[in-house]
């Protein structure tokens, strides 16, 4: 029996998965593993039982990714499940700042018929809304992944040119992008090139503040930005500074803080890149799939501080997670040597610094794996019975 604890509301597309080895409550005092969305983790005591955190979204700032896995804690996301949703509420950013369709709401909304009818003062008013169409535009992309390519196709299919970069484009990334989309090399070639431009990376410390006065003294005159990643990418007071010199256009942001809910041509909406029912559906089952996954079979899928590991075993699975460090693999064989058993089969994968080893032996026993256990550098020993 496992216990899931939930914080947050969890879809039940996703509680749902759990069958009858899981208990899912959000009282749970000890969990084998936790299953959030928004809530901060960074002051939460982890209890040793804690396996695995399972984020229902991409992004993981919420969650102390090296205390994690220095504690043995495996940390997965859900990359893609709100990609849909996301790539729609771009394409509603690309549309609302280009034809000035927030400013034409809210002066519609003021209008009362008097000495002029209500239809002849839209008549007269209606230019001061004209703005451009984005077919022929050029969209650059920075971040060609999941949302990215979903958004790079749906604007080809919309007319526009697009120009994308991505350090980590994979071949699988590539193949899924439209052929009228141009990969270039570097950022710098995106910034020049694009009327719009629209940023889909992930925040870390090389990210924070990439759209900043000197990235953005690279682009057209009159661009327009649009940021439904995270609000930390985009530099406020040099946004703010560019859109007064009137360098940028329009800066349409998921993200409002006190500094860009109410500046003049920002359109900010209140995070609802994955606010859908669909996504929150999607993201809830991805996140019960990838735990059920690693607590009852070992296997990971989507971990964001350990490696993807999968492997087929005959005997008893015993899952190590580790530093990635010399002589590890070396260290782990000699114990099990020692104890008489023989390893049939073994996946060793690492990211960064960490390192996911799987074992399929026959003959595991209690003092292995308490000899494991104590090797320096192990964090976690698991033993899975088939």
């Amino acid at each position: 029996m496992y216990t899931i604890q939930t914080l947050n509301k969890i879809s039940k597309a996703g509680t749902d998965r759990f069958d009858a080895n899981y208990t899912v409550t959000d009282t749970a005092e000890n969990p084998d593993a936790i299953l959030v969305r928004s809530a901060s983790l960074h002051e939460t005591e982890f209890s040793d039982n804690l396996k695995a955190i399972a984020r229902a979204g991409a992004g993981v700032n919420n969650i102390p990714l090296d205390r994690c896995a220095e504690a043995g804690i495996c940390v997965f996301n859900t990359p893609g499940a709100n990609a849909n949703a996301v790539k729609e509420l771009v394409l509603t950013g690309l549309l609302l700042s280009s034809r000035k369709i927030p400013e034409s709401i809210a002066w519609a909304s003021e209008l009362k018929d008097g000495e002029t009818p209500v239809a002849k003062q839209v008549e007269k008013g209606k230019s001061q809304f004209a703005g451009p169409e984005i077919k022929a535009k050029t969209l650059g992309i920075i971040g060609l992944g999941a949302i990215g390519a979903l958004v790079a196709n749906a604007a080809v299919a919309l007319g526009m040119k697009v120009v994308g970069t991505d350090p980590f484009l994979s071949v699988g990334a590539a193949l899924r992008l439209n052929p009228a989309v141009t990969v270039v090399n570097t950022q710098d070639d995106v910034f020049a090139a694009a009327d719009y431009l629209t940023i889909h990376v992930p925040y870390n410390a090389d990210t924070k503040g990439m759209i900043n006065a000197e990235t953005i003294a690279k682009m057209k005159d009159g661009v327009r930005v649009l940021n439904y990643a995270r609000g930390e990418l985009v530099n406020d007071d040099d946004m703010i500074a560019a859109l007064e010199s009137g360098k940028v256009s329009y800066y349409c942001t998921d993200f409002p803080n006190a500094k860009t809910c109410n500046a003049k041509g920002i359109i900010a909406t209140p995070h609802l890149g994955a606010s859908t029912p669909e996504s929150e559906d999607n993201c809830a089952s991805m996140a019960a799939d990838e735990l059920m996954a690693y607590l009852e079979q070992g296997d990971i899928r989507n971990s964001v501080n350990l490696p993807n590991a999968q492997l087929q075993t005959v005997y008893t699975k015993v899952c190590v997670i580790h530093r990635n460090v010399p002589a590890m693999i070396s260290a782990m064989t000699t114990v099990i040597g020692e104890t008489g058993a023989n390893i049939e089969n073994m996946l060793n994968t690492s990211k960064n610094d960490y390192a996911y080893t799987i074992l399929d032996i026959d003959g595991v026993t209690d003092a292995m794996v308490d000899a494991l256990n104590a090797i320096d550098g192990v964090l976690r020993v698991r033993v899975i019975a088939k």
